[in-house]
């Protein structure tokens, strides 16, 4: 007798969807080849929070039932050689400027033209404000921190 066919739902970041099919009896290899071909060094599974790193582990192993969610995280292919001279994989990437990246800068310089006016101005800032003031500055500095940490 033939095995019974899985369906397995593969959710990707952006929250869209693709139906695959395989037998229990496939390894997690072969699911990558066959709805990932040329990427299945770039494509990682999840399920249920762990990393399918072994690719010989067999569907049934993972104990897999119809319609099991995989998460698939695809990286961005890895850079071809590039000759002497040229920005390779390893150089940092150009960095866009956006809206996003611009927003923390902006607060920054925000928070200290306030904190300028509120040392040449203090008549015109209430305890409460400055108050405030400190505790903006706190909260712009932990996000700092949080964001740039590495």
């Amino acid at each position: 007798p033939s095995e019974p066919t899985l369906v397995l739902r593969l959710k990707f970041l952006n929250d869209t969807e693709r139906l695959a099919r395989g037998r229990p009896g496939d390894t997690v290899g072969a699911l990558k080849r066959t709805y990932f071909p040329g990427q299945e060094q770039q494509v990682r599974l999840i399920y249920q929070g762990q990393l399918l790193r072994d690719d010989t582990q067999s569907l049934a192993g993972l104990h897999l039932g119809h319609l099991s969610v995989l998460h698939c995280h695809l990286s961005p292919p890895s850079a071809t050689p590039t000759a002497p001279g040229t920005p390779g994989p390893h150089s940092p990437a150009p960095a866009t400027l956006g809206v996003g990246s611009l927003a923390l800068p902006l607060f920054v310089l925000l928070l200290a033209l306030l904190w300028y006016l509120q040392l040449q101005h203090r008549h015109v800032f209430t305890a409460t404000a400055t108050t405030c003031l400190a505790g903006l500055t706190l909260l712009v500095t932990f996000v700092a921190f949080a964001m740039y940490r590495r």
